[in-house]
């Protein structure tokens, strides 16, 4: 096959086809062509892993390490439309061009290795990193952490947002194995934050065992609400404090304990990056991220959330429940077969009027009527609507609701991408 002239799409094509798994944990594929393409990077990398919130926290550190001055190259994933959103290079998402010269760089240096769809990319994402000479880079772990293809480089410091119940099939199916592997892009001697504030033994087990210098919210680090509500502080245990932090531009509360991961990375890598007062706070004011609790503007209200998992759901219902009185909810759902169906629709089941149940467009989705069986027995007074895709059940939402009521479109990315792109049309 010539790739020379090929479209990025035909690209990831050919990538989804290059490995036998999607999903192949392990470093020794990815290392090797790391290392064949000499992939090392003279600048700072700071690993952000966890179950939810990781994206919140990468998004927040480049968008303040920007707004300093820096040039930070972003990797995170899954993307929402465009796979170009994946790598961004000051948190402008690199060009199509720009990927397939990637693309091409570690294919011709990948050999007889098979590389799975992520770890290409996050090779090809470095590749772009070092090439553009950016002063920082900031990875989103894709799965795990201990072996995922991101941790093939070596972080200044890292950090794991929480430790929730997901894709137990690869990490384990308690909090304490999920743990372990999470803490596998600690670092000797490097600053390790976790941010949940229940953290499991394994990981604090992990931390020490290998010396890394952990910092626990709570205890070493973490953050208070001003009187007034409209303000925080942000505080370590080393004296420092700072004041009259505005609350970050992504809504919820939760957010606060994002944006203390962001400040406790920050302090870790001061004398690298330093970073002004008034840089944190214009940062965490304009921060931008899609679909993490999105409300669109107009009426009826929509709320886009690409939350998947019970620890996100129950999330999401605090924050629908700061939105104030709508007289109904309808809910847009789409979910992978393999997540805890049962455990985001019984958080949610009292909050969510009608239900519109659609499977998007992969292999892997729920059927329909799995998803109307779970809600049925958890909401036997909701309506339920079935649809052949997740156009039509929110074409059908927008339809029902009215001006006063609510639509959540939630229980994937890709769902919420089914949806983003029904707009944009």
């Amino acid at each position: 096959m010539s790739f020379d002239s090929l479209s990025l799409d035909a690209w990831l094509s050919h990538l989804e086809q290059l490995h036998p798994s999607a999903i192949d944990m392990g470093l020794e594929r990815v290392v090797c062509v790391r290392d064949a393409l000499g992939l090392n990077p003279d600048f700072p990398v700071l690993l952000v892993g966890g179950t939810n919130g990781k994206g919140s926290v990468c998004t927040m550190l480049s968008t303040i390490l920007c707004t300093a001055g820096y040039r930070v190259g972003t990797y995170t994933s899954p993307h929402l439309l465009h796979y170009r959103e994946r790598v961004a290079i000051n948190l402008v998402p690199a060009s199509d061009a720009d990927i397939v010269a990637s693309f091409q760089a570690i294919e011709a240096a990948r050999g007889d290795s098979s590389l799975t769809y992520f770890e290409f990319g996050t090779l090809a994402a470095m590749q772009q990193f070092m090439t553009a000479g950016v002063d920082v880079a900031v990875l989103e772990v894709g799965l795990g952490g201990r072996l995922d293809a991101v941790n093939a480089f070596e972080p200044v410091a890292s950090a794991v947002v929480n430790v929730g119940l997901d894709h137990q099939s690869f990490l384990g199916d308690t909090r304490e194995a999920i743990g372990h592997e999470k803490a596998g892009i600690y670092r000797q001697g490097k600053i390790a934050i976790c941010a949940d504030p229940e953290p499991p033994a394994t990981l604090i087990a992990q931390a020490q065992r290998i010396s890394a210098h952990l910092q626990l919210i709570g205890q070493d680090f973490g953050f208070e609400k001003q009187a007034e509500g409209q303000q925080w502080t942000w505080w370590n245990k080393s004296g420092v404090r700072r004041h009259a932090l505005p609350f970050p531009a992504l809504r919820g509360q939760y957010q606060l304990g994002n944006a203390s991961v962001v400040l406790a990375l920050l302090d870790a890598v001061k004398d690298q990056l330093p970073v002004g007062i008034g840089d944190i706070k214009r940062g965490l004011l304009e921060v931008e991220l899609a679909a993490r609790f999105q409300v669109l503007p107009g009426r009826p209200a929509v709320v886009l959330d690409v939350g998947h998992n019970p620890h996100a759901a129950k999330v999401l219902r605090a924050n629908l429940d700061s939105m104030g009185f709508y007289p109904v909810t309808h809910a847009v759902l789409g979910m992978m077969a393999d997540k805890d169906i049962a455990g985001v629709v019984e958080l949610l089941a009292d909050r969510i009027d009608v239900w519109h149940l659609a499977a998007p467009q992969l292999p892997r989705a729920a059927p329909p009527e799995q998803l109307s069986d779970i809600v049925g027995k958890l909401a036997p007074l909701a309506k339920i609507n079935i649809y052949e895709n997740v156009a039509l059940a929110f074409a059908s939402a927008c339809k029902l609701a009215g001006e006063s009521d609510r639509i959540l479109a939630f229980g994937s990315f890709y769902t919420v991408a089914e949806v983003m792109a029904t707009r944009e049309r």
